[in-house]
């Protein structure tokens, strides 16, 4: 798969990103942002991340920027420095794809990059745009990962979450030992589990077989009264109830939403409709995949609109400055650790479990799986078929249903008489398809889900 830029950044195979084309990105970026003198520059634990961001710190200096140098950190907290020091950042990381993969996720001094901004970048590594000046200074910067520390523990206040058990599902995320910080600090006993030094690639939003049953086995094993986790650059949750059962995404953004008293939600059209079922949310709209969408509408709601964004991966935005117990100013990128910690905190202020917080919200299910290493093309074929083609819709569709409305927001939405919901996405920037899919029973929604991917399945494999 050759590198592609989309909603996450650049995205390729680590045997395909040579220092030509990482350098060629960086001067295509640096050109876009000319006012900014300062770059900041962070990265995950996979073990291609520390080379690349060598050749990121030594392309920015050249071209005459001065570096700082975050070392491994989560995305968010990254964000969070380079956004107070007013610089411009770049990320490097995959997300949740496998090792053999990384990537570049670009930040301007404002935060996350616009559609208008990878429009720029993407014309201007087109042209091979070059950035010069008088060499740069280079330092690092250890307190970065503080300032997002402290940021929850005086939002939420020390002993917040006292009395509570959490596991922490380590694994390779970059920001496995500051999530123990936080929740420490914030008061409960931290139960740390399952840590690797080999890259294991956790999609928040498709967490595997094999991982849902650890969570479970760990949650009885320890008497958890959660599990949290992140994936590997720690701007998506995961956060389990006390039987260890995920609790979706868009589920944790709902529960956040509240928390933080929000009236206008933006969310991409494949979260769960229960947000739109929510009667304190004055105003709730519907966006495209990918947070360069979301970011995008919210930019147009007024300042007193109390607007907060979130992905059904998890992600969440804060666009206002907020109150909990301590302040909690804006953060406009996606984060993991707000939609963790806002949950938790409202569980134990109401004196009651995750799950029955879950249980009080509209109830509306989803499941989401996805297909992986397919062919993009024949992927992008059969999706357009469905589209255009009425008649092979409706002959695909029919095992699951009949059809009453479909929605091209992004990728291909079908709605059923029944009431259940299918949603089908290729991946922008990498070789899967996303299958998604909705119903008013928990049970009914995996089984959907498990065979609508067969059927995409055998599609592709045709």
């Amino acid at each position: 798969m050759a590198p592609s830029f989309g909603t996450s950044g650049l995205r390729g195979l680590v045997s395909e990103l040579s220092e030509e084309v990482v350098s060629d990105y960086v001067h295509a970026f640096l050109t876009t942002v000319p006012e900014c003198d300062t770059l900041y520059v962070g990265r995950d634990l996979r073990p291609s991340s520390p080379d690349i961001a060598e050749i990121i710190c030594r392309v920015a200096q050249g071209a005459g920027l001065n570096v700082v140098e975050c070392g491994a950190l989560g995305t968010p907290a990254l964000a969070l420095a380079s956004m107070k020091a007013g610089a411009a950042a770049i990320m490097v990381t995959g997300s949740h794809i496998p090792a053999d993969r990384n990537g570049l996720k670009f930040y301007v001094p404002q935060g996350e990059i616009s559609k208008a901004d990878e429009a720029r970048i993407g014309e201007a590594y087109g042209a091979r745009r070059r950035r010069t000046g008088t060499t740069g200074s280079l330092v690092s910067l250890p307190e970065a990962e503080p300032l997002y520390v402290k940021r929850y523990v005086d939002a939420f206040g020390a002993g917040a979450l006292d009395g509570l058990r959490i596991g922490v599902y380590r694994h390779s995320s970059v920001a496995r030992d500051t999530m123990e910080q936080i929740l420490t600090e914030l008061g409960a006993q931290v139960v740390p589990l399952a840590h690797s030094d080999t890259f294991i690639p956790v999609d928040t939003e498709a967490v595997d077989t094999e991982t849902r049953a650890n969570l479970m086995a760990w949650s009885q094993e320890h008497a958890l009264d959660a599990v949290a986790s992140t994936d590997g650059d720690a701007d998506r949750p995961l956060l389990t109830d006390a039987a260890g059962k995920v609790i979706p995404g868009d589920v944790l953004g709902v529960l956040t939403a509240r928390v933080l008293d929000a009236k206008m939600v933006v969310t991409p059209v494949s979260s769960n409709d229960m947000v739109r079922r929510c009667p304190e949310f004055d105003h709730v709209s519907l966006t495209r995949i990918g947070s360069p969408f979301v970011i995008a509408e919210m930019e147009q709601a007024s300042a007193d609109a109390r607007c907060i964004g979130f992905e059904a991966n998890g992600g969440f935005l804060l666009g206002f400055d907020a109150t909990i117990v301590g302040p909690l100013a804006a953060l406009p990128t996606r984060d993991c650790m707000l939609p963790i910690l806002a949950p938790l905190y409202a569980a134990k202020e109401q004196n009651t479990s995750l799950a029955a917080l879950v249980s009080a919200l509209p109830q509306c299910f989803t499941a989401a799986d996805r297909l992986q290493e397919i062919d993009r093309a024949k992927a992008a074929a059969f999706l357009t078929g469905l589209i255009n083609d009425t008649a092979n819709r409706a002959q695909f569709f029919a095992p699951f249903g009949s059809l009453s409305d479909i929605d091209l927001t992004d990728g291909l939405r079908v709605d059923f008489e029944s009431g259940d919901v299918v949603h089908l996405r290729p991946s922008g920037n990498a070789p899967e398809f996303r299958i998604y899919a909705q119903s008013s029973s928990e049970i009914r929604a995996k089984d959907l889900t498990a065979q609508v991917r067969h059927a995409v399945a055998a599609e592709l494999a045709n």
